[in-house]
């Protein structure tokens, strides 16, 4: 390893490989909140009682908003660092850029510079 200042473009494996996991883990837990949620309204109607329907559904709306705010929260919190990020220094910027988009141009250049092809 080389310097402090290329510690972001020298490690971009590693930010790649969480920015791949963070993705997956950002479509699977909702896809997963909201199969459980049907499964249990399903259960529910199939039982016909009311009040098990009345809790199931207000469990499949709790368990959607779960899902849709796991699948924002990294965006969000991405555009906020980006608010607040005031360094000049691009090479530090390719740890924030390898998380967000692990196939972009960027993490992919400093992969392949480092790593080669």
């Amino acid at each position: 390893m080389g310097n402090v200042d290329n510690f972001c473009a020298e490690t971009s494996n590693i930010w790649r490989t969480v920015g791949y996991f963070l993705l997956v883990f950002k479509i699977v837990i909702p896809i997963i909140l909201i199969i459980l949620g049907m499964v249990d309204l399903g259960k529910a109607v199939i039982s016909s009682d009311d009040k098990a329907i009345s809790k199931a559904a207000k469990s499949l709306l709790m368990r959607v908003i779960a899902a849709v705010c796991i699948f924002f929260v990294p965006t969000i919190v991405s555009f906020v660092i980006q608010l607040v990020d005031t360094s000049v220094d691009d090479k530090n910027d390719i740890c924030a850029k390898c998380i967000s988009s692990p196939g972009g141009d960027v993490c992919t250049k400093a992969y392949n510079d480092n790593f080669g092809s």
